[in-house]
């Protein structure tokens, strides 16, 4: 993985993103010698969002209401 300094980086940015998108390869940019950032190509997101992954969820009865039965914890 390449690296590059954020100043360095501020200055070239649109040629290092187009760069990053042919080659292929993440780009780590630095701060003060510490990795800040990585700039990779972009690989189509997620397809599915974590919400709404249980479209078939369907609540019975009223969960609001106390339980019957008591609970270890409880006594």
């Amino acid at each position: 993985m390449q690296t590059i300094q954020a100043s360095e980086f501020k200055a070239k940015c649109l040629a290092l993103m187009d760069q990053v998108s042919a080659s292929g390869e993440t780009l780590i940019i630095t701060k003060n010698g510490k990795p800040v950032a990585e700039v990779r190509p972009y690989s189509g997101g997620r397809k599915d969002s974590p919400f709404g992954l249980h479209k078939t969820l369907t609540i019975q009865g009223d969960i609001i209401a106390p339980l019957e039965e008591s609970w270890e914890a409880m006594e």
